[in-house]
């Protein structure tokens, strides 16, 4: 059983006790009529021939609640890869898939750029951006769901419990984040126990309070990919396209939305995913490269509130930085230990060594270029700029529906 303690500003919802599905579908069946939910799934091409996407179709198959699937499909530019993950969701007839890498949308996306508004490189980021315009321009649904196609480990309790709290109108949140264990015969989450948190932890100390970096704190696993939020605060998230989406995304719901109307979710016992490489000695790869747009992320957002980054404040960071990780590894041992699960510490301490590498690239990179790459723009600055915008991307997912 889990515990059921609070800390942080946001409210946790545990998982305690046996599994309940039929209670949570019951209530979402019922609070749908009034509040439709649609589902966004990122998905690669690759992915339709990964071991964990037929078992996630599955599942959803037996779900009743969905008004609206929307599949954004990145990837590939083939017109025959594309209809090869159309016939792949085929079995779900609420699913559309809608081809966020392919030329159609690509034409849109260069109108967007020549009015200086920039969706970024293709990837997971803007593949969510362009799902969540969809749902947008198709007005069909109050609440949407987000999570990866590659969680190994799936059911569809994690989506019941995902989209509760956002839905049933009494619980009032307007964002809801999940969080889960991570450990098999070891434990994962190599990113969020080793970098995410250590950092977090260092820039407290060195900052003092500060209201952001309490929120980010707040969430258990604040690099988990599943989240549900209303539709009204998705036209005003901004979000990257790299791999700070997720840090990225809950600094966007901190400047739109009270802490009260927050939470995190306990979506299921354990869970696991395909995993990324290291990568030591390629930044432009693997959790090297992660860190990196994580840890950029984080300074433009802190930028944003006052704080002045300097080499001597980023050697400050640094150190402080690799300090707590090197306490946070010693811990994570003795919970390995206790638990029979295997740890190795010198695998530990190459990773800490290489997040540190990373954190001084990101560092140095920012006081170069402060702006760096930009964000993608939200969905209200769009429409302000292309009235006619999301009319058109719905005509587009049409004409690549039709072939």
């Amino acid at each position: 059983m889990s515990d059921f303690h609070q800390t942080g500003v946001i409210t946790t919802l545990h998982r305690l006790g046996p599994s309940k599905p039929s209670h949570i579908e019951s209530e979402l069946n019922h609070h749908s009529r009034e509040h439709p939910i649609g589902l966004v799934l990122p998905c690669l091409y690759t992915e339709i021939q990964g071991p964990a996407l037929a078992a996630i179709v599955e599942e959803l198959r037996e779900v009743s609640y969905l008004r609206r699937i929307i599949v954004s499909v990145s990837g590939t530019q083939k017109q025959e890869e594309f209809e090869a993950v159309r016939r792949f969701f085929s079995p779900l007839p609420e699913a559309v898939c809608v081809w966020a890498s392919g030329p159609t949308v690509g034409e849109l996306l260069d109108r967007l750029r020549d009015h200086g508004l920039d969706a970024g490189p293709g990837g997971k980021g803007r593949a969510v951006w362009v799902g969540t315009g969809y749902a947008l321009a198709a007005a069909e649904v109050e609440v949407l769901a987000f999570h990866d196609c590659d969680i190994l480990t799936y059911d569809r309790e994690l989506l019941g419990r995902l989209c509760f709290p956002v839905v049933h109108p009494n619980l009032d949140y307007e964002f809801c984040k999940g969080y889960y264990g991570r450990a098999t015969d070891r434990l994962h989450g190599r990113v969020t126990r080793l970098f995410v948190t250590p950092l977090l932890r260092s820039l407290q100390r060195i900052l003092g309070p500060r209201p952001l970096l309490e929120f980010l704190d707040s969430f258990r696993y604040p690099l988990a990919g599943e989240f549900s939020m209303k539709v009204a605060l998705a036209r005003q998230v901004r979000i990257p396209s790299d791999w700070g989406l997720e840090v990225g995304t809950l600094a966007e719901v901190f400047r739109n939305c009270s802490a009260r109307r927050v939470c995190q979710v306990e979506l299921c016992d354990n869970y696991d995913h395909r995993h990324q490489e290291l990568s030591p000695t390629d930044s432009g790869q693997g959790l090297h490269r992660m860190v990196i747009d994580i840890a950029t992320n984080l300074f433009r957002n802190l930028a944003a509130v006052g704080v002045q980054f300097d080499s001597g404040f980023l050697n400050t960071l640094s150190i402080a930085y690799l300090r707590q990780a090197q306490d946070t590894i010693a811990r994570y041992s003795d919970e390995a230990r206790i638990n029979a699960l295997r740890f190795d510490r010198h695998d530990e301490e190459v990773m800490v060594e290489t997040f540190t590498a990373g954190l001084r690239t990101a560092g140095l990179a920012f006081v170069r270029d402060p702006m760096g790459r930009p964000l993608i723009p939200n969905w209200s600055r769009v429409i302000a700029a292309l009235p006619e915008f999301l009319s058109d991307l719905r005509y587009a997912v049409q004409m690549d529906l039709r072939g």
